[in-house]
């Protein structure tokens, strides 16, 4: 077997996680390759033909502003455009985009084959290599690749097994060999494993979907961009379809329930609580008399609708009758069916924040395989782990983004410290400071960081540093600029607002929740005014000013928790006080920090204060031998 010793750094997996991490350590100068099972599927979307939602969108701009690619891609390939929650505050905002899947497919393969630094090679990866504690290359079915660093990104492929009613075959996904020896390495080299299950809906054809009864579901115009470097969508938008599931649908599954491989008991794995099959919502819901689908196209050159909403693993026949029983779908084909797949995935908490295996030097996870669902969150761990593999192999400290700091955070630091037992969804109520965290400024908290780490050009730097001012000075206009009130009070009454007595701040006039900026923007010192994105930044900052600082103020006390180290060969059986329970958990995590410590699972304030007098009596000890 040949032996090749070209890459300080070797991506397993081309999906959204591999290619985020393939890119980030190229980009960073690093000889890179990444090993996919099949070059035609390189940034497969898998499952929903769409990027962003709520919760998910905040990951793919926090993407974007640290210099990866997701929402650039995206952009390219879209088809919808569509901003949810307007009506409700900004922290909930979130930008959806309806792909066209070949698109996206297209242009990220063609991304990654113009990567300076890069090579991308077809292989199927058995084994990894590991030297000690020490990874040192992987082993495909053909020759052997040395390397410093290792980032495994197999998505749902380890040990990969498709349902369809009661029968079941090995796959990665639908058409696709699964990865089965890596799935047994990891094992024998010392990782805990589980198992987890989700699924996918069937495809339809439009030849036989009558969108008249259906009500129309238009994207925005003009689009929204999702990436903060996007100049201009250039795509033919269409729209999608909302339709409903009714009684004789529901009747139909439960008549069939015994064929279902989740009801048979066929499935062992955890699915999504969050994004459950039809099976579920009809099993776990028997007072809903019907249940939202959407009819979502899989691009703009295919007659192929994704049926959002009745994800299924239920028999072919049954399937098609399911889809039939729905209004607007009396005479639709299925041109695939839909199905359920059990996969392996490795448990988080045996990852250090960087996501860094904590007892193999060198070896990174990212995606599915840590337990986490969506292509986003999947994306996002690989950004980081990219990353963070570059910085391991130069001696430099870790990118570590704290939870104050942005949702990548949250994620990562959910996973290596709570772990998880079903598939991991991102949403805005795991975020405690998710006013803070805001889709529109993920580039003002992020960039700069992006721009350290060599993933963000000067000109794009530079555009920042501009964005900061410009909103800074106007802050401080409208701070400063009065009003009288023969100016102002008509666009008051028009609004139905409160008239002034007296002159007025532009600041405290747009503190009213009926007026914009749009309102104040005509009473400028300047005619030149403001881009969207500025005045928008102006708006939000002013009008919930109150509750900003007020999460700022809980982010400065958390930072001074997580700034209290914990040392890594701290040992937490010999202190007093602790349950047996309680020194598991310490050890299985083994905290960086005193706030991490809090997060665990079953961990209490009483357990927490503890360690921290036991910290500080070692720092003493430490002191007094030195």
């Amino acid at each position: 077997m040949k032996l090749h010793n070209d890459y300080d750094i070797i991506v397993i997996g081309a999906g959204h996680a591999g290619c985020e991490a393939a890119l980030a350590s190229a980009r960073m100068g690093l000889n890179t390759a990444v090993f996919t099972m099949n070059l035609d599927t390189i940034g497969q979307m898998s499952c929903n033909p769409a990027i962003g939602g709520i919760a998910k969108s905040h990951l793919v701009k926090e993407i974007d502003a640290l210099g990866g690619e997701m929402a650039k891609v995206t952009d390219k390939a879209g088809i919808q455009f569509k901003v949810l929650n307007k009506s409700k505050g900004p922290a909930v905002w979130a930008t959806r985009v309806q792909t066209d899947r070949a698109l996206y497919r297209k242009y990220m393969r063609r991304v990654l084959e113009r990567q300076h630094c890069l090579e991308i090679r077809q292989e199927n990866v058995e084994e990894i290599l590991v030297d000690g504690p020490r990874v040192s290359g992987i082993k495909t079915t053909e020759e052997m690749y040395r390397a410093k660093a290792v980032i495994i990104a197999t998505g749902t492929f380890l040990n990969g097994l498709i349902h369809i009613g009661l029968e079941s075959f090995p796959a990665g996904r639908a058409g696709e060999p699964p990865s089965t020896g890596l799935s047994e390495n990891l094992r024998n080299i010392g990782f805990q494993m589980g198992r987890l299950k989700t699924g996918t809906p069937p495809r339809l054809d439009v030849k036989g979907i009558d969108f008249s009864v259906m009500h129309m579901q238009e994207g925005d115009m003009p689009p929204p961009a999702m990436s903060l470097f996007t100049k201009e969508i250039e795509n033919q938008q269409i729209p999608c379809y909302m339709t409903y599931t009714n009684e004789r649908t529901h009747k139909l599954i439960l008549d069939n329930i015994q064929y279902s491989p989740l009801y048979s008991g066929v499935i062992k794995g955890i699915g999504p609580r969050y994004c459950p099959s039809i099976e579920d919502k009809i099993m776990k819901f028997r007072d809903k008399p019907k249940h939202q689908v959407f009819l979502e196209p899989e691009g703009i050159r295919t007659d192929e609708y994704y049926a959002n909403g009745i994800s299924t693993s239920l028999p072919h026949e049954c399937q098609i009758k399911l889809v039939n029983s729905i209004a607007g779908l009396e005479h639709a084909t299925v041109k695939k069916p839909g199905y359920a797949i059990e996969y392996d995935f490795v448990y988080p908490t045996q990852l250090k924040p960087n996501l860094e295996a904590k007892y193999i030097d060198g070896l990174f996870l990212a995606g599915q395989i840590n337990g986490t669902s969506g292509y986003e969150e999947a994306a996002a761990q690989g950004l980081i782990a990219g990353i963070n593999a570059v910085l391991h192999i130069k001696n430099r400290e870790p990118l570590i983004l704290n939870r104050h700091e942005a949702y990548i955070g949250v994620l990562i630091d959910d996973l290596i410290t709570k772990g998880t037992k079903e598939p991991y969804r991102m949403f805005t109520s795991r975020a405690e400071y998710r006013l803070l965290l805001r889709q529109d400024n993920a580039d003002l908290r992020l960039m700069e960081k992006g721009f350290s780490l060599g993933l963000i050009r000067r000109d794009q730097y530079d555009q920042l540093i501009m964005k900061k001012s410009a909103i800074d000075a106007e802050m401080k206009r409208i701070k400063s600029t009065r009003v009288k009130p023969e100016l102002i009070n008509p666009v008051l009454k028009k609004l139905g607002g409160t008239l002034i007595k007296e002159a007025s701040t532009l600041y405290q006039l747009l503190k009213r929740p009926e007026v914009s900026y749009i309102h104040i923007a005509p009473v400028r010192a300047k005619k030149d005014g403001l881009s969207g994105d500025f005045t928008s930044q102006v708006e939000i900052q002013t009008k919930y000013e109150g509750y900003i600082q007020r999460q700022a103020d809980l982010a400065k006390k958390f930072k001074k928790i997580e700034e209290k180290k914990i040392p890594e060969d701290f040992a937490y059986r010999g202190i007093s006080g602790f349950s047996k329970e309680i020194v598991e958990k310490f050890e299985e995590v083994r905290p960086l920090n005193i706030g991490q410590a809090g997060r665990i699972p079953g961990v209490t304030p009483a357990a927490v204060s503890l360690l921290m007098v036991s910290l500080e009596r070692h720092e003493q000890q430490r002191k007094l031998r030195s």
